[in-house]
């Protein structure tokens, strides 16, 4: 397994990771948590020691799920989840965001009582709360490193002026926010750059855009009722129907080099950068399997510049979230 450090002298992860939301939660009502639990060990077995989940999840359950999975395999994972999400238990569609001091106590007992651990690899505060300083929301999580219940410190979602801040008051490890091919906002929002300047690794969660760009999905009809891309703007109407061309260029790219169009758009997201360490997400030891592969792709610079003309900065339609949710992104 090729590895990559999470960030300046931190320690070496896979240099692909697992996201693990979707065995739980968003995607499809239900859960098979048989082959949840098959594609976890086989992720292991692979050398992907890099897991990442959330307290959100479920709620809950996915940690609870990976918790289990991992008994006696500790030693094998590099575990991080997130806190600061918050779900209205009487509606799960509402959220808000909490990054008080109080709620990062109970929430990282919460979290290693779930997983089954006593000290957490990375904790990241997954949504930036406006009301509460980032100052001092980490400063309570590095009180939670000194305690020696977590190990590195990360953030999701945050903006470059952000980082820089938190990066003051105590090391942090790690940035997750979401790009890929048709989410490059990282690139000329400063964060990508801010990263490199700091030596923080740089998570990119959904680098597959949530399914999209392996060319799986031919219509909103895909979709089980209560899957939340229903709800996505890139996944509505004409916004379909225009993403879905720049995928099929992707897929006659990818036929031409005989790889899927998932392992092309994860060895472009390998090819920014050894700081960037991307989380693809499946619930499939199939789809582990082929994303493992990815690894193996080297793009030249002439693939690099083909792939570059279909997904230029922005040229994706419609946001990557309702306006509701992108209003609680620190951007």
């Amino acid at each position: 397994m090729h590895t990559r450090p999470l960030g300046t002298n931190g320690p070496l992860v896979s240099a692909i990771g697992l996201g693990c939301m979707g065995m739980s939660d968003f995607y499809t009502p239900g859960s098979d948590t048989r082959e949840a639990t098959a594609t976890l060990h086989r992720a292991l077995e692979l050398g992907v020691n890099f897991l990442d989940t959330a307290d959100i999840y479920g709620p809950h359950t996915n940690e609870e799920l990976i918790g289990k999975a991992i008994t006696g395999k500790r030693d094998q994972v590099f575990l991080a989840s997130k806190f600061g999400i918050v779900r209205d238990p009487a509606n799960p569609a509402l959220r808000g965001v909490n990054g008080r001091p109080e709620y990062i106590r109970k929430a990282i007992d919460g979290t290693l009582q779930r997983l089954g651990v006593d000290t957490l690899d990375l904790y990241y505060q997954h949504r930036i709360d406006p009301d509460v300083t980032i100052e001092e929301t980490v400063g309570a999580m590095a009180e939670l490193v000194q305690q020696g219940k977590v190990r590195y410190l990360g953030l999701s979602e945050a903006s470059a002026a952000t980082l820089e801040r938190a990066h003051n008051v105590h090391p942090i490890s790690a940035l997750q926010s979401e790009y890929s091919l048709w989410s490059r906002d990282q690139e000329h929002n400063g964060c990508l750059a801010a990263c490199q300047r700091l030596g923080i690794a740089f998570v990119p969660y959904s680098p597959l855009g949530r399914g999209f760009l392996t060319g799986a999905l031919q219509s909103p009809d895909d979709f089980s009722a209560d899957d939340y891309r229903r709800f996505s703007p890139r996944f509505q109407g004409e916004n379909f129907g225009k993403n879905l061309e720049l995928v099929k260029r992707v897929q006659a790219l990818a036929a031409d080099k005989g790889v899927s169009a998932g392992q092309l758009a994860l060895a472009w997201v390998l090819a920014q950068g050894d700081f960037i360490i991307p989380i693809p997400g499946t619930k499939q030891r199939k789809y582990l399997e082929e994303n493992v592969a990815a690894l193996a792709i080297s793009l030249s610079p002439a693939e690099l510049a083909a792939l570059e003309a279909i997904f230029p900065v922005e040229a994706t339609a419609g946001l990557r979230y309702p306006e509701a949710v992108m209003a609680m992104l620190d951007i």
